[in-house]
């Protein structure tokens, strides 16, 4: 009796591991189906990605800092200028 039981627990854990296997790849494609279409939804938004926003402030910190540097030397100039007068 006891080997019938066994048995018969034994392919319940084997039904139990088949499903949780189909449950795990019914998320995975889940989760990949998601993921484009919310790469497209961005896409269509014209959405910039943190690496490029990152680069462009970049970009805009020295463009600010080299303009600060210039308005000194200006006013170092316009100084001079005056003096001479």
């Amino acid at each position: 009796m006891s080997t019938g039981t066994n048995r018969m627990m034994d392919e319940f854990a084997k039904l139990m591991t088949d499903a949780a296997g189909a449950a795990q790849g019914v998320r995975q494609e889940v989760e990949t189906a998601f993921q484009a279409q919310a790469e497209r939804w961005l896409n269509n938004m014209d959405v910039v990605r943190r690496q490029e926003f990152d680069v462009v402030r970049e970009m805009a910190l020295k463009a600010r800092e080299e303009n600060d540097a210039l308005q000194l030397r200006i006013a170092a100039l316009e100084e001079k200028l005056a003096a001479k007068d």
